[in-house]
């Protein structure tokens, strides 16, 4: 099975933390969704097996009127073997969900909702730059679920300056107060070019503290295992039968396209990315040109993306499958490199895969690093 990615580069205002593709100039909204239409046209022959999800991302994908996202599902089916039960996600900011866009989103087809929360406190969503506030943040979820939406996600972010311990178990216990069924939690990471970037070079904002990042993770996991949810990812927690399917048919490297400016595609053997510009992105549309850059992935490229996506799910690295895949010499090297994080307790080995233990999931991103192969 495939999936399809939607990028909608559009949001109401920056969040200080964001370096996403997007743009809070909505002018150009409906040529998007023309474009956007037309490169699903265009690109109807990149996936040969059927489309088993469908993820509205961006951006603010919740911008989009419903007329637009009825056509834009219409040109995905018309051109694309997209099963019955596909699994639909429409990313969602708070402020964005009303009883009336609830009733729209369902009667398009959308039948999971992101909802962007980030933080139930007040003084965090405007730390932020969030377009909501903490009463959105609550109402939001508690509407979508009287609407009928049953396969819900929450974002939250933990580990910023101003979330203390005590503030991050409540917005834990808000989660399971409310019934959300799957949850994905983030550490606030400082990217380049960002206005938090910014905040911190000129000691306008504290600095990101680590050990606080390291202890809120910690306590993350403990709060969410006890009561019942499945670390399947190390950001993504879920209650049975409520996996993102989507996400993780990108941990199981399976093929996806990407649809609008800055998206990227994968068939298995290479990556490609569309430009992220709005306007050169339309500009090529209408010329009828796909505006993408493409790298075919070496043996050695496509291992260390296996073992970089592999190690952070619950189900960890297959010997069986590097060994398939690349070879016993291959398979050999990594075994004699994973022989120091099995000793230090931080990975183990269970049933022929090598899986995260509790005490290295912090350092998963470092573990992946010293296992992947240099000769490109």
């Amino acid at each position: 099975m495939a999936g399809i990615y939607l990028h909608i580069p559009f949001c109401k205002k920056a969040c200080h933390y964001c370096n996403f593709h997007f743009s809070t100039s909505t002018g150009q909204m409906q040529q998007m969704v023309d474009a956007i239409c037309r490169e699903a046209s265009l690109r109807s022959d990149y996936l040969a097996e059927p489309v088993d999800t469908v993820y509205f991302g961006g951006g603010t994908p919740s911008l989009l009127t419903d007329t637009a996202l009825t056509r834009i599902l219409a040109s995905l089916h018309a051109r694309f073997a997209v099963t019955g039960h596909a699994e639909v996600t429409l990313e969602t900011n708070p402020d964005d969900i009303s009883p009336a866009a609830l009733q729209q989103w369902k009667e398009a087809g959308i039948n999971r909702l992101s909802i962007g929360v980030q933080s139930f406190f007040e003084e965090d969503l405007r730390w932020m730059n969030r377009a909501h506030d903490a009463a959105q943040a609550l109402q939001s979820i508690e509407l979508a679920q009287t609407h009928g939406f049953t396969n819900i996600t929450v974002d939250l972010i933990y580990g910023s300056p101003g979330l203390t311990d005590e503030k991050w178990e409540k917005n834990l216990a808000q989660v399971l107060r409310l019934g959300i069924p799957h949850v994905s939690c983030y550490a606030l990471t400082v990217e380049p070019r960002t206005a938090l970037a910014h905040m911190i070079e000129t000691h306008t904002a504290e600095d990101i503290d680590p050990d606080k990042q390291a202890r809120q993770f910690q306590l993350l996991t403990r709060r969410l295992g006890a009561a019942g949810f499945e670390q399947y990812e190390i950001s993504n927690f879920a209650r049975p039968g409520f996996r993102s399917r989507h996400n993780s048919s990108y941990w199981q490297g399976k093929p996806y396209l990407g649809l609008g400016p800055s998206a990227h595609s994968f068939d298995g053997v290479s990556r490609q990315w569309n430009i992220a510009n709005n306007a050169l992105y339309l500009q090529a549309i209408e010329k009828n040109t796909a505006p993408f850059e493409k790298e075919i992935l070496t043996p050695a490229q496509q291992f260390n993306e296996y073992v970089m996506t592999a190690l952070r799910t619950a189900e960890g690295i297959s010997q069986q499958k590097i060994g398939s895949h690349w070879g016993d010499e291959v398979l050999n090297r990594f075994r004699v490199a994973a022989e120091k994080h099995l000793r230090a307790g931080h990975i183990v080995l269970q049933k022929g895969h090598y899986v995260l233990a509790p005490e290295g999931k912090f350092l998963a991103d470092g573990i992946a690093a010293d296992l992947f192969r240099d000769d490109q």
